[in-house]
């Protein structure tokens, strides 16, 4: 089914750019970011966060006010100041070619230059490559790394390694300081992690896992998000080797994959791939 592209003013947001194809909706910022800020299916609710309100926000002394808008984005890693939070808040350059936009924001000030390539299937889901190209003239080290903020209200579900590794570990857990063993929105089992999104606990939670199965699932109302990204490898991740990480507050929940840290040439581009879809619950 042929995708139908059109330009926009979505919500508080400013010009933005919407695919369809009869079955999925998808919303992109055109005036920040990129930002993707919707995504379900045509007549149903968004399964992202959107900050109306411009509830998420970091001061960047000297730089600006960092702002999340919602939804989906693409950081480097290590988080740190002043890079992580260095506002992007003017427009983006977009493209669109055989179902796929392009979404290339200005080179930043420390040389880096981030791009998305969205391409709506036939089924409805979406498969997204984002990149971060290494535009400074000299080596870069640094990791990729793709958040997808998640609408309130749900609950994820984190599969856990389960391999037989005899006398050696198999699972890695990273904890933030912030982070309370003890919060009653998370759980573990043998199987998963399981964290559920509260909008009535202001406290943030975060947490890093090695996930080899390349996906995890989030459920909220009659529909789950399936998340579904590239097996774990044998290569240096941040924050302890974890490939994937996950963030809540009262606001949101965050699903945050993370790629190889290490140096990247001159442009040279760190890439992450991942592929959403919506499946509705038996």
């Amino acid at each position: 089914m042929a995708v139908k592209l059109s330009e926009i003013n979505y919500g508080n947001f400013g010009n933005c750019i919407c695919l369809e194809n009869g079955t999925a909706k998808l919303i992109a910022t055109a005036d920040a970011g990129p930002r993707i800020l919707f995504y379900g299916t045509v007549d149903g609710e968004n399964m992202l966060f959107e900050d109306n309100d411009r509830n998420f926000y970091e001061i960047n002394r000297g730089y600006g006010v960092w702002y999340a808008y919602g939804g989906h984005r693409i950081w480097t890693a290590p988080e740190k100041m002043p890079e992580t939070y260095l506002p992007d808040n003017s427009g983006v350059v977009s493209s669109f070619c055989d179902n796929t936009l392009t979404l290339t924001a200005p080179v930043t000030i420390f040389g880096k230059q981030i791009s998305m390539e969205i391409t709506m299937n036939d089924d409805g889901s979406v498969n997204i490559v984002n990149k971060i190209a290494n535009c400074s003239g000299k080596p870069a080290v640094f990791a990729p790394w793709s958040i997808t903020g998640l609408a309130a209200g749900g609950t994820e579900y984190i599969p856990l390694c389960r391999d037989d590794m005899g006398f050696l570990p198999n699972r890695t857990m990273s904890l933030w300081s912030y982070s309370d063993i003890h919060d009653e929105r998370f759980t573990l089992t043998n199987k998963c992690a399981v964290l559920r999104q509260d909008p009535e606990n202001t406290k943030a939670f975060k947490a890093g896992f090695n996930v080899n199965d390349g996906y995890i699932e989030y459920e909220k109302g009659e529909n789950i998000f399936r998340l579904t990204f590239d097996d774990y490898k044998k290569v240096d991740y941040p924050d302890f080797s974890c490939n994937f990480e996950t963030y809540t507050n009262n606001l949101f929940l965050e699903c945050e994959l993370l790629g190889e840290m290490r140096s990247y040439a001159p442009d040279e581009s760190a890439v992450i791939r991942e592929k959403w879809e919506i499946i509705k619950k038996s």
